[in-house]
């Protein structure tokens, strides 16, 4: 991983309190604030030409090279290369233009408790793009974390961007292991994003937040992200869609290729899901596409990804891999999913085979809503969010057949596989049939 995975044994000096012992990394993510702080006072130390094992020696060089090049650990400015005026010209002829759209869809978090920032700079660490909450974005201007910074040793000292360029691999910084002290409270992940011909530096992508915001799953979303970016920019025209024109410099459409009919519902009863496009074609669905799609299908006002994350994986679901998944699901389908919340465009809400059932009911329809309801909502799922919406479905359409008083109605109902256990409708279905021989 990053050069955290360089640390080693260590003793450490607390007041009149030695420490001794391996240090445990875990504390970056059970504890990042204990993690923090001993990393800090090796930090002084280190500056002060004490020697710590917390900071490995290519850590140690990449501050010495830094303050040669005249930066200071109190210092507070980076260089600025452009004015953001002067950024966005340079986007346009950037070739990372064409992958920042797909980059924004996986990574960014612009939800108003979003807590990291998706970072984009050039081959030489100058910030190009960057993206996240009001709330981040307010704590990146604090540090001129912004458009038109220079990120590299010379701009603003040992940060993970810097050792990116410096190492060309992945870097993880955490806290101290930057040498500016107003840097400190932030924890950063890198990669580089190559030319796949070449092989020759685009740029560096980078996920940054406060300590709390790093996750156990940082350093591999951002590495599929990366190899996500280099795909796109080996695919015809430089990532741009089939059949999208203009240079370079010209805005693509979108860094993936979008179906070119648009979906007009959504089969999710049964086995077989899937997707049905306004030409008739039909693509179908893997189970766990299915189900957020069935979430996404039951509330209108949408979902953020760290609560499709719980409905589907409990505590332990991460909202980074739903993000990963709502890209392959926006990729197959188009515009018919927006983000920021998830949600079904309008028009295409409440239009999967499910939602017909529920639309049916409401409009007092039952016989056909009983005809629309062919099998379970996603009948191999298991997980207990789409097991509720299937549960609904069997009350609400059980509780209206029995209350329309038709014993063939309740007949039909008793013998499919949804209200085959339905004991009040068997009750019903008895007092129809007694008032019959009366």
């Amino acid at each position: 991983m990053g050069v955290t995975a360089a640390l080693h044994q260590h003793c450490m000096v607390d007041g009149d309190r030695q420490w001794e012992g391996t240090m445990d990394h875990g504390l970056k993510f059970s504890d990042p604030a204990k993690y923090s702080r001993v990393l800090r006072r090796a930090h002084e130390l280190v500056i002060s030409g004490v020697p710590r094992p917390e900071i490995p020696e290519p850590l140690a060089d990449s501050w010495r090279r830094s303050m040669a090049l005249g930066i200071s650990p109190d210092q507070h400015s980076p260089r600025h290369l452009h004015e953001v005026s002067e950024v966005l010209e340079l986007r346009r002829e950037h070739r990372l233009q064409l992958v920042m759209p797909a980059l924004r869809e996986l990574l960014a978090d612009e939800s108003g408790d979003g807590r990291h920032l998706l970072v984009l700079t050039d081959a030489g660490g100058e910030i190009l793009w960057r993206v996240g909450s009001p709330r981040v974005l307010g704590r990146a201007d604090q540090l001129e974390f912004s458009e038109g910074a220079d990120w590299s040793e010379a701009g603003i000292g040992t940060n993970a961007i810097s050792e990116v360029l410096v190492t060309g691999r992945p870097v993880q910084l955490f806290s101290a292991e930057h040498l500016v002290r107003t840097h400190h409270e932030w924890a950063c992940t890198a990669a580089p994003i190559r030319d796949p011909l070449t092989g020759k530096l685009l740029g560096v992508l980078d996920v940054s937040g406060p300590l709390e915001s790093l996750t156990a799953d940082t350093l591999r979303m951002v590495r599929c992200a990366v190899s996500m970016a280099e795909m796109l920019l080996a695919t015809p025209d430089g990532g741009r869609p089939a059949g999208a024109s203009g240079s370079v410099g010209r805005p693509a459409q979108s860094a993936v290729e979008r179906p070119t009919a648009a979906v007009a519902s959504l089969e999710l009863l049964g086995d077989r899901p899937a997707a049905v496009f306004r030409d008739g074609s039909r693509v179908p669905l893997t189970l766990r596409r299915a189900e957020i799609l069935a979430l996404l299908d039951s509330r209108t006002q949408g979902w953020s990804a760290e609560e499709l994350a719980y409905e589907l994986h409990g505590d332990a679901g991460i909202a980074a891999s739903i993000r990963t998944e709502m890209f392959r699901v926006r990729s197959l389908l188009g515009d018919a999913v927006a983000s920021n919340p998830y949600r079904l465009v309008a028009g295409l809400a409440g239009c999967s085979d499910a939602g017909r059932v529920l639309r049916l009911l409401r409009e007092g329809r039952v016989a056909e809503a009983l005809d629309a309801y062919r099998a379970p909502l996603l009948s191999r799922s298991g997980t207990m969010a789409v097991q509720l919406l299937r549960d609904r479905l069997d009350l609400a359409l059980g509780a209206a057949v029995r209350s329309s008083g038709d014993a063939g109605l309740i007949s039909r109902w008793l013998s499919t596989a949804m209200g085959s256990a339905d004991s009040a409708a068997v009750e019903a279905l008895g007092r129809l049939a007694g008032r019959r021989d009366e």
